[in-house]
C-alpha cells in the first residue's frame, strides 16, 4: 500500500501555532468569497454520521448595527443579568485551572492598562468584546437545541477548523463566549429561533495592537499526557 504524500508541516505548524486569540483588530476589510471559502474549509471537520451539526451565521452591517446597539444597552441596563445558556465553566473551580484563569486574565488586562478593581476599565472592555473587537468580520454560532455533548465536539472542531485556516490565509480570529451570557439580545436581534442555542461569536480581520501581544503559556506535553505500556 503506498503511503500518503506528506503535506508541508512546517506550514500546518505555522497556522496550528500561530493562531491566538486577538482582541485588537485594525478596520481593514476582508474579502466576502474568503469568509466563504474558509467556512467550506471548516466544514470539513469530523462529524459523527455526518451530521454536520454546526450553524454560523455572517453578520452584514444592518444586523451587526442592530445587534450591538441592543448588546451595549443591556450592559448598560442594571435590570439585565448576563447569564449563559450552557454552562461553559465550572461552578467552582479548582487547581490547576483556577491559577490559570487568573492568571491570563490579569496578564491581559495588565497590557490593556485595566488595574484590579477598575470596574469602568473592565466594563469599556467588555463593550470593545461585545463589539467583536472592531474587527471587520464578525460571525455568531448557534447549535440546535436537542443535539447531545458529541455534537458540541463535533461543532467544536468545526470552529477549530476556521480558526486555522483562517491563520493560514494571513487572517486573526477571535473565539468570544461572551455572547452565550447576552444570548436573549442576540436571539432577538438576529432572529435565532428557541429551536437553538448561542454558542458563541468570532471575529475575524487583521489584528491590531496591544492586547495582541499576549501569549498564554501552555503546559508541557508532560503534564498532561500518560504514556502507557
Amino acid at each position: 500500500m503506498n503511503k500518503r504524500t506528506a503535506l508541508a508541516p512546517d506550514v500546518v505548524e505555522q497556522a496550528i501555532r500561530g493562531r491566538r486569540a486577538v482582541r485588537a483588530f485594525l478596520p481593514d476589510p476582508v474579502d466576502p468569497a474568503l469568509v466563504r471559502h474558509l467556512l467550506e474549509l471548516a466544514a470539513q471537520a469530523p462529524s459523527g454520521t455526518n451530521m454536520q451539526p454546526w450553524k454560523a451565521r455572517v453578520l452584514g452591517p444592518k444586523s451587526r448595527a442592530r445587534l450591538e446597539a441592543g448588546l451595549l444597552a443591556a450592559l448598560d441596563d442594571p435590570d439585565f443579568k448576563p447569564a449563559e445558556e450552557y454552562r461553559y465553566y465550572p461552578q467552582t473551580f479548582t487547581e490547576p485551572y483556577q491559577s490559570r484563569r487568573r492568571k491570563v486574565g490579569w496578564d491581559l488586562y495588565g497590557l490593556l492598562g485595566v488595574t484590579r478593581g477598575d470596574h469602568e476599565g473592565m466594563k469599556r472592555q467588555t463593550a470593545y468584546n461585545l463589539r467583536f473587537f472592531g474587527a471587520p468580520v464578525a460571525l455568531m454560532v448557534t447549535i440546535d437545541r436537542d443535539l447531545e455533548i458529541g455534537s458540541w465536539l463535533d461543532l467544536g472542531m468545526f470552529i477549530q477548523n476556521l480558526l486555522v485556516a483562517a491563520q493560514a490565509h494571513g487572517l486573526d480570529t477571535c473565539p468570544q463566549a461572551i455572547f452565550a451570557r447576552f444570548h436573549p439580545v442576540v436571539r432577538d436581534s438576529l432572529a435565532i429561533p428557541e429551536s437553538e442555542v448561542v454558542v458563541c461569536g468570532i471575529a475575524i480581520g487583521h489584528a491590531d495592537a496591544p492586547a495582541n501581544r499576549l501569549i498564554p503559556e501552555r503546559e508541557p506535553v508532560e503534564n498532561f499526557t500518560t504514556w502507557l505500556d
